[in-house]
């Protein structure tokens, strides 16, 4: 029997804001642990939470260019569990009256465009952190992220494939940073999935019984777990055995899900309104202003580089992607008026060097300057490609600038005419067997003697102007 697969995905996004959801701590990453807390944050008798108004903002902010419906009426709920890194036994989110509801996002699915439903984006607060010992029986809990600002992003049931719900996770980390609302930092927390997984006979509409997969770290490990879940599920209905709704663990070492616990319902929880806490009813007039400050998004400035550069469809996806790789090419053309030369150069050249070295943009002090230096070099006559190549290279990994790099070894390419000739007169007098290969028709001869003169002059000669001296000498 043929099966199809249906995915739904909960993504939680820390927010770039200074301080915590209801209290004044910090929310800075990498503090010793429980050092970034306070009576409100762990849940003390007698505190009082308070709304960050900048996590609101950059809620409905997200919300908008996701294409949301932002609602006039909002409050926060209690959501009730017991678990060690929850101190207050409880967790402040929005139950049925989410800020923001009936958005979408699109993905590329091959060469078409599909569109995912997403049934709201709310706001809640984060949990703390559990350190689990490798060896032993215990483990500790770290509380300074109990409290972050956190957005909840449901997506509908409308993935149909481990990769669309890879595309759809690409897509929305890409649309958050363009928006700046937060870093997505998936290695210190900053972005997170949990994904929902059925599958059911095709044709058949009635959803079949989901399992929830949690603890995975990658959008990468997301897909790996979708693939494995969805393929375990399929071999327990062709066995005629039942699916458990259940939460399960990914094990990345196992390369397998494993059962944690029941699935939990709504009712489970025991939401309520949150007593210490006023409904927001959002302003109009910022929600009108949020609307027209919008950036550009990525699907729109892929279509611009394709239409203002002149980009290929391919070239235009890897540089929109990124918004730092899409801001560092159109400034390089702003110097150096190429398009298609410099898209070359970063997204083969320099995007090779920080795939090789497991870097980001981010990571380096090489900016669109420096490559504009690089390629105004080339163009008049200072540096051969070779020579370029092996420049780009040295100045992203000892941040010096080209130009100095250039002057400290003396990389500059030989354009006199005059030394040339005494390089080829000499490479000719050694090698006449080659020259009167050449003059007999034998073309490869010339590339022969061109690397001969290329190596007498160390690289430097100008190939150009070493080609043009040589066939002047041999014709």
């Amino acid at each position: 029997m043929d099966y199809e697969i249906v995915i739904g995905l909960e993504v939680h996004i820390h927010l770039n804001t200074a301080s915590k959801m209801f209290c004044g701590c910090s929310t800075k990453f990498g503090g010793q642990p429980n050092t970034q807390t306070c009576p409100v944050c762990l849940g003390l008798p007698g505190v009082l939470p308070v709304i960050n108004e900048k996590a609101v903002v950059l809620a409905i902010k997200t919300a908008l260019a996701l294409n949301c419906k932002i609602a006039r009426f909002t409050k926060f709920d209690r959501k009730h569990y017991f678990y060690p890194d929850l101190p207050k036994n409880f967790q402040i989110s929005q139950y049925d009256k989410p800020l923001s509801y009936e958005g979408f996002l699109e993905i590329d699915v091959g060469s078409s465009v599909k569109k995912i439903g997403l049934t709201r984006i709310h706001l809640e607060e984060d949990a703390g952190k559990l350190i689990h010992r490798e060896h032993g029986d215990s483990s500790m809990v770290d509380y300074n992220r109990t409290g972050i600002p956190l957005l909840e992003v449901v997506t509908e049931p409308d993935l149909r494939s481990p990769q669309e719900a890879y595309e759809f996770l690409v897509t929305l980390k890409n649309s958050v940073e363009y928006l700046d609302v937060s870093d997505c930092n998936m290695e210190e927390g900053s972005l997170r999935c949990d994904a929902n997984i059925s599958v059911r006979p095709l044709g058949q509409k009635t959803l079949g019984v989901k399992t929830e997969i949690k603890n995975m770290n990658s959008f990468k490990a997301v897909r790996l777990a979708l693939e494995y879940e969805s393929g375990r599920q399929i071999g327990l209905l062709g066995e005629g055995k039942e699916i458990v709704q259940e939460t399960r663990l990914w094990d990345g070492a196992l390369q397998a899900t494993s059962s944690m616990r029941s699935k939990e319902e709504a009712h489970d929880y025991r939401y309520f309104p949150e007593p210490d806490l006023l409904p927001i009813v959002p302003d109009e007039m910022l929600i009108e202003e949020t609307m027209r400050g919008l950036p550009e998004m990525p699907r729109r400035r892929r279509q611009r580089l394709i239409e203002i550069y002149e980009l290929s469809e391919y070239d235009a996806s890897i540089l929109a992607r990124e918004k730092k790789l899409a801001d560092f090419f159109e400034e390089t053309v702003r110097e150096v008026n190429k398009p298609k030369i410099v898209v070359n150069w970063i997204t083969g050249d320099l995007l090779g060097i920080l795939n090789e070295k497991g870097l980001s943009l981010g990571d380096i002090c090489f900016g669109p300057g420096d490559l504009a230096q690089i390629l105004t070099m080339i163009g008049d006559g200072t540096l051969s490609g070779k020579q370029a190549k092996e420049l780009l290279k040295e100045a992203v990994e000892t941040k010096k600038r080209p130009a100095d790099i250039v002057k400290q070894k003396g990389l500059s390419q030989i354009t006199d005419e005059a030394a040339i000739e005494g390089a080829v007169d000499k490479v000719l007098s050694m090698n006449q067997k080659a020259a009167g290969d050449f003059k007999a028709g034998k073309e490869a001869a010339l590339a022969f003697l061109v690397g001969q003169v290329m190596k007498e002059t160390k690289g430097k000669a100008s190939p150009a102007i070493v080609n043009q001296t040589l066939r002047k000498r041999l014709i």
